[in-house]
This record gives C-alpha cells, structure tokens and sequence, in this order.
C-alpha cells in the first residue's frame, strides 16, 4: 500500500540523499549526479553507511524480541536487503511495518520490493520527515497508535539542518506514540572524526545538500525525557544486544535506542 501527495517524477539532475546512500552501499539505483557527490566523499563514507545498516539490522531484531510489533521508518532509501520488516518478521510475522521517504525512486522499489508476510502488513508512504504531520495521517491507516511503535530514523535527521527544526520535528514524532514505544536514531557525528565530518559536509554541499552534523551532546537532545537502551549513545558498531558483540572499528557515527516512558 503506498500513500502519500503525489510528488514530480524523478529528478536526475539533482542528486539525492537515498540515492548517494545507495551509492555507498554498492547499490545499482543511482544516477551520475549521485555518483558524483559519492565519488568525492572520502572512503570511510562507505563504511559509515554499512555501519548504518548493521545497526538497524541488530536494533530491529532486538525489538522483534521484546515484542514490539510496529514500526515506523521514516527515510527508509532504496530497499536493500535484508529491509527492516524482513527482519522483524522472522520472528514476528504479524508485524506492521510503514516506510516512508521523500525521493520517487524510492516508492517505485518500494511497491515491488517492501512485499509483506501474509500475517503481517507494509505500507510505503512518499513524504518528507520536515511534514511529520502528513506522515503520522498516513502511517495511522496501518499501525495502531494506542499500541508501542518503534520509530526509525536511521541516518536522516544529519540530513536536517538546524535552522529547519530537527529536534521539534523528532518531538512531534516521538510525543504521539504511546508509552513503551521506541525511538531507534543514528546520526552522522561533527566531533569523532572532525576532518573527515567536514570533508563530508563540503562536499554534499557542492550537489546542492545541506548536512547538520551534530556532536554527542547534539546527538543526545533527540533523546531528551526519553529512557536510554544500554550501551547508551555510542558510535554505530558499538551499539549491541544479547548475542552480539560490539566492535573497535571506527566510525563517525551515533546511534542509540531510547524507550518512551
């Protein structure tokens, strides 16, 4: 099911947050205007973008687990799988899942690709995190919201600098959701790795992509009144439950889950 205002076909002569995100990843769904703003960007941005993935891949399983049977992932990209509903539906295939992102390609493979369990249910709504209202509207024909939902904003809110209201935009999201729902946020970092964050914010800026890196304590305000998951805030492969291990790699990137009380 999609939802959503129709928006303009495909602009190729821009290039687009999900687009270069699915360059990094290795990805085929990409114009040479995204190839371009990924080329410049130092090597480490590929690793940034895995780490993304990994994390979310180990937050949603670990989700799954306590019972949360909802999700609501704004910014999803191109599918590249394993996609979150793949993942929480292994064991829960009653899930219910909702994806949402701003950019036409991503509903096209979103159609044929983000396919539910038959016990479960999808849906793909096209809008922009900067109107939470229009996708909270739509996100209500699918999920439940007097039962817990998990909000994902996996490497999007980087995307929003700070004149354009980032932290009133996660508020909005998060204050509407019951208690005992979950907000799973990672975020490009401005004080891990200095050099290379600047670097990062140049060269988007060239293709006409404002970033707001943040730093933790930056990071840490999406979080306020909210109850932090162990390990707390920390870079993306830090980031671990039950079986998993956390790492040494570096990374440039925050991630961390917080429970609504």
């Amino acid at each position: 099911m999609t939802a959503g205002t129709p928006k303009a076909q495909v602009d190729t002569s821009k290039p687009h947050p999900a687009r270069v995100y699915d360059w990094l990843l290795g990805g085929k769904d990409n114009y040479e205007v995204d190839r371009q703003v990924g080329e410049r960007l130092p090597a480490e941005s590929r690793d940034g973008a895995r780490q993304n993935r990994a994390f979310m891949h180990r937050a949603a399983a670990w989700l799954a687990g306590k019972g949360v049977h909802q999700f609501l992932d704004i910014g999803t990209g191109i599918p590249t799988e394993p996609n979150l509903h793949q993942i929480v539906q292994r064991s829960l295939p009653t899930a219910r899942v909702v994806y949402a992102d701003n950019d036409p390609i991503v509903l096209r493979h979103a159609e044929a690709l983000l396919v539910s369990t038959p016990e479960g249910s999808t849906a793909y709504i096209e809008a922009d995190v900067r109107k939470p209202q229009d996708i909270l509207r739509y996100a209500r024909a699918t999920l439940d919201f007097d039962r817990p939902i998990a909000l994902s904003l996996i490497a999007l809110m980087h995307f929003v600098p700070d004149d354009q209201g980032p932290y009133d935009i996660v508020s909005s999201l998060v204050d509407v959701l019951p208690s005992g729902s979950y907000l799973v946020l990672s975020h490009a970092a401005s004080d891990l790795v200095p050099e290379l964050s600047d670097k990062v914010v140049a060269e988007y800026a060239k293709g006409g992509i404002r970033l707001g890196f943040r730093t933790h304590s930056g990071v840490g305000r999406f979080f306020d009144g909210l109850d932090m998951v162990e390990p707390g805030l920390v870079t993306a492969p830090a980031w671990f439950k039950d079986t998993d291990a956390p790492t040494e790699e570096m990374s440039g990137i925050y991630a961390g889950v917080a429970r609504i009380p």
